[in-house]
C-alpha cells in the first residue's frame, strides 16, 4: 500500500491517478487537551495520580473539538464520511460524540445521518502505568456514551492496562499497524480514526515508512495539535497488476493539483 495525498479536509472528491477502489481516506484526528495533558504540563508527576482515571477534556478541549465540529459541519465532511472509530478512552469518545455526533452542544439533532461511532482496543494510547490510559469498564462506557457501539471491545474490564509496566514504544507500533491492517479490511472507503498523538504518529509512519524522512514525511508525521485533524489518501498498489509504476502518483500529480483538491506527499510503501 502507499500514501499518495494529504487532502484539505473542505476538498471535493477529485479524480485520483488510482482506481477509486483501490484507495481509502483516512481523517485522523487527536482527541481534545484532557486534563491529564493540562496537569502533566505542570507536573509530570501528576500523570501517576489516580485522580487523572481515564482523563476527561479539559475547558480547553471541549472549545477545541467545539470549533473542529463547525469546521467539520462547515466542509460537509458528513456528508462522505462512511464509518467513525474511536479509542474507547473517554477524551477520545468526548471528541468523537462532540465533533461527529447526531447532537450539538445544546442537545438539538444537528445531523440525522450521522456515521456509525465504534469504539476500537487497538487504537488506544499507550497502555500501562498511568491512570490517565486506563478505560472504563465497558458497561460504564455504555451508559457514557450510549451512540458508540462496543462491539469490538475485548472484554467488560481494562485487562490491557498494567501498573506495573508501560507499553514499550515498538509494541505500540505494532498495536497501530495491526489497526492499520484492520482499518483496511473494512468496507468503508472514508473513514475517522479520533486517537491520541503516538499512535496517530505511528500509523503514519506505517504507511510512510523510511520516506518519514523526507521533508514531506517529517512534516506530515509531526506530532498532532490537540484537536487537529489530518486527511490522507492511501493507496493499495498490490491490486493494479504485477508491475505497478512507483512513479504513477508523480506521473498524473500536477493534473490532480490543477482541480484544487489535493496537497501531495511522498509516495511510500508498507
Amino acid at each position: 500500500m502507499s500514501l499518495v495525498f494529504v487532502i484539505k479536509m473542505n476538498a471535493r472528491e477529485a479524480q485520483l491517478p488510482y482506481p477509486w477502489h483501490n484507495c481509502k481516506v483516512l481523517h485522523l484526528v487527536r482527541h481534545g487537551q484532557a486534563m491529564h495533558n493540562m496537569e502533566g504540563d505542570k507536573n509530570p508527576e501528576a500523570l501517576l495520580s489516580l485522580n487523572l482515571f481515564d482523563a476527561q477534556l479539559s475547558p480547553l478541549g471541549l472549545q477545541q473539538v467545539a470549533k473542529l465540529r463547525k469546521d467539520v459541519h462547515a466542509s460537509k465532511l458528513l456528508n462522505r464520511i462512511e464509518l467513525i472509530t474511536t479509542s474507547p478512552l473517554s477524551r477520545a469518545m468526548q471528541t468523537a460524540v462532540a465533533v461527529f455526533g447526531s447532537e450539538d452542544d445544546t442537545g438539538n439533532v444537528a445531523c440525522a445521518n450521522s456515521p456509525q461511532i465504534m469504539a476500537v482496543e487497538l487504537c488506544r494510547d499507550r497502555l500501562g502505568v498511568r491512570p490517565c490510559d486506563m478505560r472504563r469498564k465497558v458497561s460504564d462506557c455504555q451508559s457514557l456514551f450510549p451512540s458508540i457501539d462496543f462491539s469490538m471491545m475485548d472484554g467488560e474490564d481494562d485487562n490491557l492496562w498494567n501498573p506495573d509496566i508501560r507499553e514499550p514504544e515498538e509494541e505500540l507500533a505494532k498495536r497501530a499497524a495491526k489497526f492499520l491492517q484492520w482499518l483496511w479490511t473494512r468496507p468503508e472507503k472514508e473513514i475517522v480514526v479520533i486517537s491520541h498523538g503516538l499512535v496517530l504518529q505511528n500509523i503514519l509512519i506505517n504507511v510512510l515508512g523510511n520516506d518519514c524522512n523526507s521533508p514531506l514525511g517529517a512534516s506530515l508525521c509531526k506530532r498532532f495539535d490537540h484537536g487537529e485533524l489530518r486527511s490522507v489518501v492511501i493507496v493499495d498498489k498490490s491490486k493494479m497488476g504485477k508491475d505497478p509504476s512507483p512513479s504513477l502518483c508523480h506521473d498524473h500529480q500536477e493534473d490532480v493539483l490543477k482541480q484544487g483538491s489535493f496537497q501531495p506527499t511522498a509516495v511510500a510503501d508498507f
